[in-house]
């Protein structure tokens, strides 16, 4: 593709800047997250299926392992089963809290998501998780000047308390019980983190004109394509893990060109690699990545289709999280004049023709290549 293609590189959200998959998302299909965006939890709460209305304050939550206040592991052991259980526990045993409706449900291995419901809520306020192993959770606050805000110190005190009571339902129920008896870290309390509130963006066919499509494996990446109307289609074997079906994605994304003529497909499993500091795991991911666009570039007609391979964000080994490093970019097919590079890489993209973008340039650039892009003035 790097042979046949221009590259560049992808700063999604700004020069240095560590990007969430949320924020990088919105950029790459051209929605401005610095005037648009209101937080994460929004996103994961309607791509795990939750309601999420005008008023509401949303989070997305990790299932967690504690001992007292001590985070033993923020991820339970990268949790695979039992979690719809818990989920269910959880909504059965803690229905409301001081008035306010509490609306919790699992999404993909560990994540989860919670919406509140209520008169006087504000998403002013602090996260639980501390994003790290070896130290005690949070409390949640109202944030820097806001905490005169009544309603940022009730929804504070909400969190507060869904928190102890998440603790109190799933330190003894059975799936954790097994688990610690299988030597597994049970997930015997919920981390709020990624608060937000409902946003309203334009859909992705009125701007676009385009009938858009996601193929995608985790919730929070969901959420955003229904916020913007876009078709979601499932693939079965799609797991967001280190065991997702690579093949199956491929072609669903080739099937899916059928009924579309946009797609945009996510493959997690190297963000994972880079999380875990875990070399082989990545280079494992890179290479399914690699399987995928081998049989989409086989089966999709490169006269007629224009093909952007990217990530969203950049999860060095290093650093083990999101750093503000530009990601390698090409785009190849219909419209794309190659470059002098043969290589898809930091260093060798870095030479490319394209040179350095942003995330919002990328629509407009998708649009100039396929020859459906409008001319801006007369």
């Amino acid at each position: 593709m790097a042979r046949d293609g221009a590259t560049g590189l992808l700063s999604p959200i700004g020069r240095g800047i560590a990007a969430g998959s949320d924020t990088a998302h919105m950029a790459i299909l051209g929605y401005d997250p610095f005037t648009l965006y209101r937080g994460r939890g929004p996103f994961e709460a309607k791509g795990v299926g939750l309601d999420v209305a005008a008023g509401d304050v949303a989070f997305r939550c990790n299932f967690a392992t504690v001992e007292g206040r001590k985070i033993i592991d923020r991820r339970a052991g990268r949790i695979k089963s039992g979690t719809e259980a818990l989920s269910d526990a959880i909504s059965e045993q803690v229905p409301e809290i001081d008035g306010v409706r509490i609306m919790f449900k699992n999404s993909v291995e560990h994540r989860a998501a919670l919406v509140l419901r209520g008169e006087g809520l504000d998403e002013h306020v602090s996260e639980v998780d501390p994003h790290h192993e070896e130290e005690d959770y949070w409390e949640c606050k109202p944030l820097p000047g806001y905490e005169d805000n009544e309603a940022a110190r009730r929804t504070a005190d909400v969190v507060n308390k869904f928190v102890q009571r998440s603790y109190e339902v799933l330190s003894t129920h059975p799936v954790n019980v097994q688990r610690a008896a299988d030597g597994l870290f049970p997930a015997n309390i919920t981390l709020p983190r990624g608060v937000g509130t409902a946003v309203e963006l334009q859909p992705f066919a009125d701007r676009y004109r385009l009938n858009g499509a996601m193929i995608v494996e985790v919730d929070l990446v969901r959420g955003l394509g229904l916020y913007l109307g876009m078709d979601i289609i499932e693939c079965e074997g799609a797991t967001g893990g280190r065991d997702t079906d690579e093949m199956a994605i491929a072609k669903a994304v080739v099937k899916a060109f059928d009924t579309h003529n946009f797609v945009l497909a996510n493959i997690k499993a190297p963000d994972l690699g880079g999380h875990d500091s875990d070399a082989p795991q990545k280079i494992e991911a890179i290479e399914k990545v690699d399987r995928a666009l081998g049989y989409i570039t086989q089966n999709l007609d490169a006269a007629n289709t224009v093909i952007m391979l990217a990530a969203d964000h950049c999860t060095p080994i290093t650093v083990g999280d999101h750093s503000g490093d530009p990601i390698p970019a090409v785009f190849h097919g219909c419209g794309v004049t190659p470059d002098h590079v043969s290589d898809y890489g930091e260093r060798s993209c870095a030479r490319g023709s394209v040179g350095h973008f942003g995330g919002c340039d990328v629509m407009n650039m998708l649009g100039n290549y396929a020859g459906t892009a409008a001319k801006f003035g007369a």
